[in-house]
């Protein structure tokens, strides 16, 4: 079976840039020729073995970011994007795309940026809100998908703050519970804790010294976010450097990014690497002994595990998504080829959806992609009481998943039939992209594809997708 040729000359790239090498430097302790170099950088050539190796042994690098998911990102978001109706009938083929986000990353997420404009104008315009007359309607993109783009293209982890958690929990070396150490904290300032009957889950007032939370939340709730005001406490200046290094381009979005920082320690303390690495291989994965060994909850340990992308120590690559009751994705993230759509709900296939009539319970679901890649699927309802008789409840589902080959490292997958091709569902990721002809959830016709109608006919829809 012949393997796969590897081209990343955009990361070989960036590894020579930050090593400070010239080409000349770069391909001497490579042990290869200055043009055959060249030629790679320009993915006018594969990546060899000899180099992989090279990299791996020369300078120490994680030779698994050389085929880290951003490309498969941007072929997905300038998939759905270029499926627009302003494009026309003729959309570039993926392989083209393919192209263009390995060769020309920056120049891709320069026209995803451009489309969202686009995008943004077209609603403004359509809903008559009068934005494009005023002096603060510029075209940029909305605060929220900036920093969702952020945390999305840096593969939902941050090294710098993601260590500095972990030191946080086990300053020796071996975990403890940070949550004594982050009462420490807030003693030595003068700032006491308390919980009061509030539907608010944190309020801090730094004149009266008082962190107050809500006795209406679980306790890993109120551990959470006890150790998100020690965040913005004592993690300001690493908080502040890597805003800096994001350059947003408004207040507002470098103010959610810092709130979402500061959440990303607080999880990255309460779940430090080492440590939940550790346990989910000893685990097999299970969540819930997971969610109760370290204090979390089950939608906390979820979201971690999608964030073990350490270099050197990577964890199983999963997708991580959270909807509501409507469909639509309030969280999203994938370390896997699988990518969710960045308009619209998620396909109503998958097994999120029907975690709402099944609440307390894991629903497992062997599904499988259009592009013929094989995955396990969990999915949960989360379901938050407002904690009194007229507060309301906060009802998403979560669904966590990996790709078939990583399926044995799952205890979820021990009485799954994995041989077998009809246990595999077909799922998509937006109806607007996905190819499949005969599905009988698709809301609206693909983008990419031509209709027909037949009058003497009618199948599960009212046309056919042509060839």
């Amino acid at each position: 079976m012949a393997t796969q040729k590897l081209y990343a000359g955009v990361k070989l790239r960036e590894i020579r840039a930050r090593l400070g090498l010239t080409q000349k430097d770069f391909a001497t302790r490579l042990g290869i020729s200055l043009p055959y170099l060249n030629q790679m950088e320009n993915n006018n050539r594969p990546i060899s073995t000899g180099v992989v190796l090279a990299l791996a042994q020369e300078f120490g690098f994680d030779v698994t970011e050389l085929t880290s998911g951003d490309t498969e990102r941007l072929v997905s978001d300038l998939r759905e994007a270029i499926a627009d109706a302003v494009f026309g009938d003729a959309p570039p083929p993926v392989a083209d795309l393919r192209l263009a986000a390995s060769n020309a990353p920056a120049l891709a997420r320069a026209f995803l940026n451009l489309h969202r404009a686009y995008r943004q104008t077209r609603e403004r315009l359509a809903s008559l809100d009068e934005a494009l007359g005023r002096e603060d309607a510029a075209l940029t993109p909305s605060p929220w998908e900036e920093v969702r783009d952020f945390f999305h293209y840096c593969d939902n982890y941050i090294d710098a703050v993601d260590r500095a958690a972990e030191h946080f929990a086990c300053p020796d070396g071996t975990r403890a519970d940070p949550l004594p150490r982050a009462l420490k904290i807030l003693e030595r300032a003068g700032i006491a804790v308390e919980t009061v009957d509030t539907p608010a889950l944190r309020g801090f007032d730094p004149k009266a010294g008082v962190l107050a939370l809500s006795a209406r939340t679980a306790p890993a709730t109120q551990r959470f976010q006890i150790l998100h005001q020690v965040a913005l406490m004592t993690q300001g200046k690493l908080l502040e450097a890597t805003l800096d290094f994001a350059r947003f381009h408004t207040e507002e979005a470098r103010d959610i990014a810092r709130i979402g920082l500061a959440n990303y320690f607080a999880g990255a303390a309460l779940l430090p690497y080492r440590a939940f690495l550790e346990t989910a291989r000893e685990t097999r994965h299970d969540l819930e002994r997971m969610a109760d060994r370290f204090g979390a909850s089950i939608e906390q340990v979820a979201h971690r595990l999608s964030t073990l992308q350490r270099p050197g120590a990577k964890g199983v690559p999963f997708f991580f998504v959270r909807v509501d009751q409507a469909g639509t994705i309030t969280k999203r993230h994938s370390a896997t080829r699988l990518q969710f759509a960045r308009f619209g709900g998620a396909c109503p296939l998958w097994n999120m959806h029907r975690a709402f009539e099944t609440p307390g319970r894991f629903l497992r679901q062997l599904a499988e992609t259009p592009d013929g890649v094989r995955y396990l699927c969990l999915a949960r309802d989360v379901s938050k009481p407002g904690g009194a008789w007229n507060a309301p409840v906060r009802r998403f589902a979560i669904g966590l998943g990996c790709e078939i080959a990583y399926a044995e490292q799952m205890i979820y997958a021990d009485d799954l039939d994995l041989s077998k091709t009809a246990a595999f569902e077909p799922i998509g990721i937006s109806c607007r992209i996905c190819e499949r002809r005969n599905c009988h959830q698709r809301s609206v016709p693909p983008l990419e594809r031509r209709l027909w109608v037949d009058f003497d006919r009618r199948g599960i829809l009212p046309y056919e997708i042509a060839d």
